[in-house]
């Protein structure tokens, strides 16, 4: 009976996906769509003129002499804030007079302290943070006058400002105390979540263009793969019991669709894993440690619909990209009808956000490309601050008035870097 009731599963499975290619080859001749309203023309959108950036000059211990020490930090996926720093010095928004700035960009390599699998270590981050804190607000007027409301910092740890890749205990410590009241650039997103403050511009992680671009294959490769994965399931070394990694949603997505011949799905990454993507109508892009990860930018970028299953997570640049209408969303708990979902989705409803995926502004500000183009990522960092001008008087405070707790958080992070 298993021989025949899998047999039978397959045959239908494959008429599905043949129909369902077949519709879609139809339309490929169809032109990229732009996105309706407002969302197409911010991401469009050219911050110079809007904004200008004075740039604090650190010592080097802060950034340069960090990377120089290990330069795989360039390449793993919280590099963006090389990139950024690298991006601001050169770009037209800067400013060499500090009157005249409307933000202040403090550039401090957190995420560059790597273990030798290359997984970035948060706990100086603090001491390192708030060392830098203190040299600005010795040496320039400006951190002290707000407190730090007009100064932004890029913070891609997992859990941002909060430094600890466990989320309990990035809970437990919460967001720097320092920088409560900065503007917090960030890769993690998720709502009613202690570290992830009001106001804070979420990015996407950091993913090589370069590498991405060398992986391309021609458009008019069929996608005859229905669902791709390509990642952990379980994280045995980290949560032996099971049921923590993930919220067990990735462990569901295992057990519930390991056999099912329209998932291809697996823990090995083969060498041909960008172009499996884009032989894919849907990418799985659930969390993991994080409700984020690099999954997103590589769907995005091969066009490869995302299925995001992470609950409450914020997406990056939410308010200029309508993810509703290029990805799908699933709540964790329907994971086990993860197929019933994705088949019942109408062929036109699919070619549509095919079409928004394939617009070239899509996919552009999803990439910190080297040298910046118009519209990438750093753009819509610029963007996102140029939204936030001007700064309400409120911010500014009075000569002598303090809000900061200089002395508040672990003890651990007191101590001199």
């Amino acid at each position: 009976m298993g021989f025949w009731k899998w047999g039978v599963l397959w045959l239908l499975c494959a008429d599905f996906l043949f129909a369902l290619v077949g519709a879609l080859e139809l339309a490929r001749n169809q032109p990229t769509e732009r996105i309706s309203g407002s969302a197409g023309d911010v991401l469009e959108d050219n911050p110079v003129g809007r904004l200008k950036v004075f740039v604090y000059e650190l010592p080097s211990k802060y950034n340069k002499k960090i990377l120089q020490n290990d330069p795989r930090c360039l390449n793993h996926m919280f590099a963006a804030e090389i990139f950024m720093h690298r991006f601001l010095l050169a770009s037209p928004v800067r400013t060499l007079n500090p009157e005249e700035a409307d933000w202040f960009y403090t550039p401090v390599y957190t995420t560059c302290d790597l273990t030798p699998n290359g997984l970035p270590l948060p706990f100086k981050s603090p001491r390192m943070m708030r060392s830098a804190i203190q040299l600005i607000s010795s040496n320039w007027p400006y951190w002290n006058r707000t407190e730090g409301a007009d100064h932004f910092f890029v913070v891609p740890h997992d859990f941002g400002a909060c430094f600890h890749y466990q989320e309990e205990k990035a809970i437990e410590r919460g967001i720097l105390t320092l920088l409560q009241r900065a503007t917090l650039v960030q890769t993690f997103g998720q709502r009613n979540h202690v570290c992830l403050k009001e106001g804070s511009i979420t990015i996407p992680p950091y993913a090589p263009p370069q590498k991405m671009h060398t992986h391309l294959i021609p458009d008019k490769i069929p996608r005859s793969i229905f669902v791709y994965f390509r990642g952990l399931f379980y994280d045995v070394g980290n949560d032996p019991e099971g049921g923590y990694y993930a919220r067990g949603a990735r462990a569901a997505v295992w057990e519930n669709f390991k056999n099912n011949p329209l998932f291809d799905i697996s823990t090995e990454h083969p060498t041909t894993y960008y172009e499996d993507m884009q032989r894919a109508v849907f990418c799985l892009c659930p969390l993991g440690w994080a409700p984020w990860s690099p999954r997103l930018v590589e769907a995005v970028i091969f066009g490869c619909i995302p299925v995001i299953i992470a609950d409450d997570i914020v997406l990056p640049f939410a308010d200029a990209i309508p993810w509703e209408e290029i990805g799908v969303f699933v709540d964790e708990e329907d994971v086990p009808k993860l197929d019933t979902i994705l088949t019942s989705i109408p062929p036109e409803v699919i070619l549509r956000k095919q079409r928004l995926l394939a617009n070239p502004s899509m996919k552009q500000a999803m990439l910190f490309p080297q040298p910046a183009q118009p519209g990438d990522a750093f753009h819509q960092v610029l963007n996102g601050l140029a939204r936030k001008l001007p700064h309400d008087r409120s911010v500014f405070l009075k000569p002598g008035d303090k809000i900061l707790n200089w002395t508040a958080g672990p003890v651990g992070d007191l101590k001199p870097w």
